[in-house]
């Protein structure tokens, strides 16, 4: 997995974009060679925070797309700020990014 993004000031919001390159496998697919099917391996949970403090959560399953993008909006932090953004699939690999407020 990877995680890209950024944060940017609008008003007194921060509009965060996040892209995570992920195969989001839904466990249907079969696999032509042999015929069996192709486990599951998607993205469950994301999760933003600033401060150490939890601003975002959603779950995710095997009906997203590959390489998930999200959008959210939070009030909060400022610009110079750090929110660190954070993932887990479905065999428990994490992975994480930090975006500066802009």
């Amino acid at each position: 997995m990877a995680i890209k993004g950024k944060a940017k000031m609008r008003g007194d919001v921060v509009q965060v974009k996040v892209l995570m390159k992920h195969i989001m496998e839904t466990g249907l697919r079969v696999d032509a060679t042999t015929g069996e099917k192709i486990p599951a391996y998607h993205i469950t949970e994301a999760t933003c925070f600033w401060n150490g403090e939890e601003v975002f959560r959603t779950n995710l399953g095997p009906a997203v797309s590959k390489n998930p993008y999200l959008s959210f909006k939070i009030k909060g932090p400022q610009v110079g700020d750090t929110l660190n953004f954070t993932s887990i699939d479905s065999k428990g690999e994490t992975d994480s990014g930090d975006f500066i407020v802009k």
